[in-house]
C-alpha cells in the first residue's frame, strides 16, 4: 500500500508541462492542484483540453457508481507470491508491510523470480471460500491485488512472462477462479492495479538497487524527479506504453472487472498517470476508478492507509482498515483489531457518507489466516440483524451524537448506539422531524414509545439493557423529509463526552490529519488567528471538568491556549512528551447554544499542537 492519501496534505502542486494521452495527442495546461478538493475546474484549467475531456468522462458518474454507493462494504485482498514469504525472506525479516519485502530487503529481480515467484504453489487457495466468507462478513465487492508494486502479474498475461503462470510452479489462474465465484454469488469483483511503483521493471520508477531509477528509497531526482531529471521520461513513458496500459486493457478485456483500484500516484509523472487514466476509460467507460490515479480526478477518494477515524467529507470516498498493520500477509503481526473495532468504524464511514474497504492478507498456502476468519464472522454475525442500516445508506442529516452514529435511507434514520444510555431513555439530539416509528432492527415487529422533550431533540423510552454491546441499531421511520439541527447537544447523562478535533469546525488553514490511530489530529496550526470549533447545545444546566488531547512538536513546548465554552474561558499551557491529556479545569454551563472552541494564544516554534480532542466529564452536584 502507499504511505500518502487523498485526506493527508496535498502537495503544493502537480505541474505538468503536456499532458499526453494515450494516442500521444499532447494537452496544452497544467493539472488542477491537488488542493481544489472541492472544485477540479478552478482557474486557470476549467479550459484546458485535459478538464474538458475529464467532464466528458463524467458524464455517466451516478450510472456507474450506482452499484458502488449502495454497496458501502467490500472486501480488499492483498495477496501475491510475497505472501509466500511470511514476510520473511533468507532469514531477514521485511517491515511492516509484508507486501513491501523486496524493497525493504532490496532483492534482486532474478532473485525474487527465482526464489519467491519461484516457490509460489498455492494449492489450497478456495475462490468459492473466499467469497463466501466476504459474502457472509456482508461484504458486496472484492478488489484484489492484480498487480503490486513488485510488478508480479497475479494473472497469466500474454504481456511478459513474469506471471502466475510462467514464473511459479502452480500455473494457475487464480483471477478467473474468483471472477467466477464473484458471479456467482453476486459480488462486484475488481483489481489493484500498481500502475506508477513496478520493482520488477528496469523503466518504472521504484527499484533503484537494481538499477539507477528514481522514485525508490534513494529518492534519486527528488520527490517530483521529472522535474529535475527529465531524462527519465521516456524510460516511464517506455513502461506505461509497453506494460500498465497494455496489462490494464488486458485486465479489462479478460475478467471485466466493475472496479480498478489504483495507487502510489507520486511515483510518476502526471502526464503519464493521465495517460493511464484515458486508456482505462477508452477500454471501458463504466468501470470505477478509484482515486490514487490522477488526483482529484478519480471516481471517488480514498482516505489514508489504515484509517481508525474519519474527518467529514463531501462526495463520494471509501475507507481502507486491514485487519492488523499490514496489507499483505504478516505472521509476525499478531495483534488483530477486534470485529467490534470495524463495526463501529463502519457506521461511521457510512454516517458520512463512505464506504469500507476491509483488507485482509491470505497466507501464502492459499487459505485465509484463522484470525482474519474469525474478524470476517465476528462481522457477519452483526451484519445478519444490522445491515440494512449500511447498505443503501446515506449520510446522515444529524450531528454527532454522545451515545455513537446514525445512517440515513430516506425518511428512515438508523441510529448506531456504541454507548447504551443505562436508564433506557435514548435522546436524538437535533431531530426535529415527527417520528412515526422507532423499533430495534433485531425485533421490528416491536415498537418502542417517543416524545418531543423539545422541537429539536427526540427521546426513545427503549429497555435498560443494550441488545448488541458493541453497536445496538434503533430504527426511526420519520413523517415526511427529515429535518434536522446541526448544533451538537451535549447529554450530561453519560459518563464522558468526546468532542473529536475530526467532529469540529477548522479555521482556515488548518487540515485534518490522516485519520489512522497515531494521527487522528489537526495539523498546520501556525496562526494565532486559526481555531477549531464546536456548536453545541445543552438542554439543561451542566458543570463540566474539561480535559484535552493533543500530539506537540518539542519545540512547541510553553505555547498558550484557550478553551472557551460560551462565556466560561480555560487556559493552558502546552507540555513536552509526544501525546498529553492535560486537565484545564472546571466549568459550570448554562442551558442554551453556544460554541465550544479552541484557539491559540501564543505560538512557539512552527505549531502549536496537534490537536486530538477535548473531554468533557460531568460533575454531580
Amino acid at each position: 500500500m502507499n504511505h500518502k492519501s487523498i485526506f493527508q496534505l496535498w502537495p503544493k502542486t502537480i505541474g505538468v508541462v503536456a499532458l499526453l494521452v494515450c494516442h500521444r495527442a499532447a494537452f496544452a495546461a497544467d493539472l488542477p492542484s491537488p488542493e481544489s478538493t472541492t472544485n477540479a475546474f478552478s482557474l486557470p484549467f476549467k479550459d484546458s483540453p485535459a478538464a474538458a475531456w475529464w467532464r466528458d468522462s463524467q458524464t455517466n458518474l451516478d450510472a456507474r457508481l450506482a452499484w458502488w454507493r449502495d454497496a458501502r462494504f467490500g472486501m480488499f485482498i492483498h495477496w501475491g507470491v510475497y505472501s509466500g514469504l511470511g514476510n520473511e525472506f533468507h532469514g531477514r525479516k521485511g517491515g511492516g508491510y509484508a507486501e513491501h519485502i523486496q524493497r525493504i530487503l532490496k532483492i534482486p529481480i532474478a532473485t525474487y523470480r527465482r526464489d519467491v515467484a519461484g516457490n509460489f504453489n498455492p494449492t489450497n487457495f478456495d475462490a468459492d471460500a473466499w467469497v463466501r466468507l466476504a459474502r457472509d462478513a456482508g461484504m458486496k465487492y472484492i478488489v484484489i491485488t492484480a498487480k503490486h508494486h513488485d510488478g508480479f502479474a497475479m494473472w497469466p498475461t500474454k504481456v511478459n512472462d513474469y506471471n502466475i503462470m510462467d514464473a511459479t510452479p502452480w500455473q494457475h489462474d487464480p483471477m478467473a477462479d474468483l471472477k467466477a465465484a464473484c458471479d456467482k454469488y453476486g459480488l462486484k469483483f475488481g483489481f489493484y492495479y500498481s500502475q506508477a511503483f513496478d520493482w520488477g521493471n528496469a523503466n518504472a520508477p521504484g527499484n533503484d538497487w537494481d538499477f539507477n531509477n528514481p522514485g525508490g528509497d534513494k529518492k534519486i531526482g527528488g520527490a517530483e524527479w521529472w522535474k529535475t531529471h527529465p531524462e527519465f521520461m521516456n524510460q516511464a513513458r517506455q513502461y506505461v506504453d509497453t506494460k500498465a496500459i497494455p496489462q490494464l486493457r488486458e485486465l479489462i478485456r479478460l475478467y471485466h472487472p466493475a472496479i480498478l483500484w489504483f495507487d502510489t500516484p507520486g511515483k510518476l509523472p502526471p502526464s503519464e498517470n493521465l495517460r493511464i487514466l484515458q486508456a482505462v476509460r477508452a477500454a471501458d467507460p463504466n468501470v470505477v476508478i478509484s482515486g490514487r490515479l490522477v488526483y482529484n480526478w478519480g471516481d471517488y477518494a480514498d482516505t489514508t492507509d489504515r484509517p481508525a477515524n474519519f474527518p467529514p467529507h463531501d462526495g463520494d470516498w471509501e475507507g481502507i482498515p486491514t485487519t492488523d498493520e499490514s496489507y499483505g500477509w504478516n505472521p509476525f503481526d499478531q495483534l488483530r483489531k477486534p470485529p467490534s473495532h470495524f463495526i463501529q468504524l463502519l457506521a461511521k464511514s457510512a454516517a458520512r457518507g463512505g464506504n469500507l474497504l476491509l483488507n485482509i492478507g491470505p497466507m501464502g498456502n492459499g487459505k485465509v489466516d484463522p484470525l482474519d476468519v474469525t474478524i470476517l464472522q465476528g462481522l457477519g454475525d452483526w451484519w445478519k440483524i444490522n445491515g440494512e442500516s449500511i447498505r443503501g445508506t446515506t449520510r446522515t442529516p444529524l450531528p454527532v451524537q454522545t451515545w455513537g452514529e446514525s445512517t440515513r435511507k430516506g425518511n428512515t434514520l438508523y441510529l448506531h448506539v456504541f454507548n447504551w444510555p443505562t436508564n433506557g431513555q435514548l435522546v436524538v439530539g437535533g431531530l426535529k422531524s415527527e417520528v412515526k416509528n422507532a423499533c430495534l432492527l433485531e425485533e421490528k415487529n416491536k415498537s418502542y414509545p417517543t416524545y418531543k422533550t423539545y422541537s429539536d431533540t427526540t427521546t426513545i423510552v427503549l429497555p435498560t439493557n443494550a441488545p448488541d454491546k458493541v453497536d445496538s441499531v434503533v430504527m426511526l421511520t420519520c413523517n415526511g423529509d427529515i429535518q434536522a439541527d446541526t448544533n451538537r447537544l451535549l447529554q450530561p447523562e453519560f459518563p464522558s463526552e468526546v468532542l473529536r478535533a475530526f467532529d469540529g469546525e477548522l479555521s482556515s488553514g488548518l487540515k485534518y490529519g490522516p485519520g489512522k490511530k497515531t494521527d487522528d489530529y489537526v495539523t498546520d496550526w501556525t496562526h494565532l488567528n486559526q481555531s477549531v470549533t464546536w456548536p453545541v447545545r445543552l438542554n439543561r444546566a451542566a458543570t463540566y471538568d474539561v480535559s484535552i488531547d493533543y500530539t506537540a512538536p518539542d519545540d512547541s513546548v510553553g505555547s498558550t491556549f484557550t478553551v472557551s465554552l460560551g462565556s466560561q474561558i480555560l487556559h493552558g499551557e502546552v507540555k513536552s512528551g509526544a501525546g498529553q491529556i492535560v486537565s484545564l479545569g472546571r466549568v459550570s454551563l448554562s442551558p442554551g447554544n453556544f460554541a465550544i472552541k479552541v484557539a491559540a494564544n501564543k505560538i512557539n516554534g512552527d505549531e502549536l499542537f496537534r490537536l486530538r480532542n477535548l473531554t468533557l466529564k460531568p460533575v454531580n452536584p
